[in-house]
């Protein structure tokens, strides 16, 4: 099975019913596997050949959803770009991936302009909110790009002498269907490529524990460039569900009213997110009622939280998960165990073995001992593009001579039940409100500030995020610096997951032995 036909699938089942809640917009799977034939014929027309990569930069919306399956079905591989992502880190992912179509709007495209006009292989931009009827020319705004030589387009106006017909599609599920690009540990985001296979057996897998049904409706809040916000479109079209897809969490109030309003059945959060709940005054008096199950990623509930949800949610089914893009989900505590292991992320998922290792790779089977967490399965990435070396030191070879497993780069420690509780970071990622942030990434942000002569970033425990963000600076002889000008220079430069929530200050820096910062020291 390829990952576009869970889309074309649930269109011949059920083509009247709704997929997507966008605001005050229904569309129904028809109208979403319409679209998206008609716009993978377009890419075609613009000449993408297989394996060629589409990168989606906009808002959670019905267009990025056909955007993404469009590329599915013209035998591409998509990205989806957070919106929020600076330009020069989205030239750079267009560059390293080779995109060969954007697809943006034009309030997204504007402040970017010079940096994805500066991208060799990119040749095509579509704007999703170009209005035909209007008479505008699409590139008219964007004077930069069509003197680079790229091609603006309309997405109405692309699409419509195009069939509502799916193309011919050669793909196999052994060929790419996606890039998703983390931060990574040299400061430069690294692309996950994962097949069709990946990402069919990930979903599959996970509506299975999860008891997914037709009947049910998602509150999807989380972007779509996140991969637990992705999967939660990926996975309702799997089963024929509906998703309410919003484009970010902003306002707990209208979380709280869809929920009600929508009768929502699967609430996918992360701690921030419940955090932010659980800290208003009445939510005891709001209609939870249809919500069957709550999954929870990035780190396990605090116990209070548990015992809040218990009250506010009584018919919930409270899932506590732990993964990584890599593979996108490694393990779930059965929700009949939260009482009993809250700690703990719980066992393997649904066709997939794991196991923990000690620096020798020999397998540790003592509980209670500390090692790395080691991932085999179907759903294993099959590397980082463009990226041969980064690559062969998460990917080893198995215990059969033909396959490969995922060492996760993270430490855990099992009970006599065999299960898991996350220790730690084994490098320093930092994982903070279910993101995983490369410090170096952030210290070369710093690192522009005159006023800096060292720099380092390292992740703190906090409560609500899991990790929180802090920054240490050493600055320059008779330099000033506060630590508001720190935070407001990353708030221009950075996403906002990847600001410092803390800065401190110090005459200088821990080194080790051979000159390198010390971030130990640090922690």
């Amino acid at each position: 099975m390829l990952l576009d036909h869970f889309l074309a699938h649930s269109a011949a089942r059920h083509p009247g019913k709704t997929a997507l809640i966008c605001g005050d917009r229904r569309a129904t799977y028809a109208e979403v596997d319409e679209g998206a034939n008609a716009l993978a014929r377009a890419y075609l027309a613009l000449g993408l050949k297989r394996q060629e990569r589409v990168c989606i930069y906009f808002d959670n919306s019905v267009e990025t959803v056909q955007g993404l399956f469009a590329a599915l079905k013209a035998a591409g591989v998509f990205l989806v770009v957070n919106p929020g992502v600076k330009g020069d880190k989205l030239a750079y992912i267009l560059g390293d991936c080779d995109a060969l179509i954007l697809v943006t709007g034009r309030r997204n495209l504007k402040p970017v302009e010079a940096e994805v006009a500066a991208v060799p292989g990119l040749r095509h931009v579509i704007l999703v909110d170009y209005d035909a009827e209007a008479g505008e020319d699409p590139g008219s705004a964007f004077p930069v790009l069509r003197a680079a030589g790229k091609d603006v387009h309309g997405l109405a106006s692309l699409t419509a002498a195009q069939p509502r017909t799916p193309p011919a599609n050669p793909n196999i599920d052994l060929d790419l269907a996606s890039l998703i690009y983390t931060s990574g540990s040299t400061g430069t985001p690294k692309g996950v490529t994962l097949t069709h296979l990946n990402m069919v057996a990930a979903a599959t897998s996970i509506t299975g524990y999860l008891a997914n049904q037709e009947e049910d409706i998602i509150l999807a809040v989380l972007p779509l460039a996140f991969d637990y916000g992705l999967y939660q479109v990926l996975m309702a079209f799997k089963f024929g569900g509906t998703v309410v897809l919003e484009r970010m969490f902003l306002y707990p109030g209208r979380f709280l009213e869809l929920i009600a309003r929508e009768k929502v059945t699967g609430l996918p959060i992360v701690p921030t997110i419940l955090a932010i709940l659980l800290n208003l005054k009445d939510l005891e008096e709001h209609d939870f009622s249809s919500v069957r199950y709550l999954s929870n990623t990035a780190q396990a509930l605090p116990v209070h939280h548990i015992a809040r949800l218990r009250r506010v949610m009584p018919k919930a089914r409270i899932y506590s998960m732990y993964g990584l893009t890599e593979c996108k989900r490694v393990a779930y505590l059965p929700p009949e165990l939260i009482d009993k292991k809250p700690s703990s992320v719980g066992i393997a998922i649904p066709n997939t073995e794991v196991w923990i290792e000690d620096e020798e790779g020999n397998r540790i089977t003592a509980p209670w001992a500390p090692g790395e967490l080691v991932v085999r399965g179907s759903h294993v990435m099959v590397g980082y593009w463009n990226k041969p070396e980064e690559t062969a030191k998460c990917l080893k070879a198995g215990p059969n001579p033909h396959e490969r497993i995922l060492r996760t780069g993270d430490l855990f420690k099992q009970d006599e039940d065999g299960h898991l509780y996350f220790i730690s970071r084994k490098d320093d990622l930092i994982k903070t409100a279910g993101e995983r942030v490369g410090p170096r990434e952030i210290e070369n942000v710093l690192y522009e500030l005159p006023q800096v002569r060292e720099a380092a970033v390292i992740g703190v425990p906090d409560e609500i995020l899991g990790q929180a963000i802090k920054a240490f600076l050493a600055l320059a002889d008779g330099a000033i610096l506060t630590d508001l000008d720190v935070i407001k220079h990353c708030q221009n430069r950075l996403e906002k997951f990847m600001v410092p929530r803390h800065v401190e200050f110090r005459p200088e820096l821990p080194k080790t032995n051979t000159g390198k910062i010390s971030k130990k020291g640090l922690a």
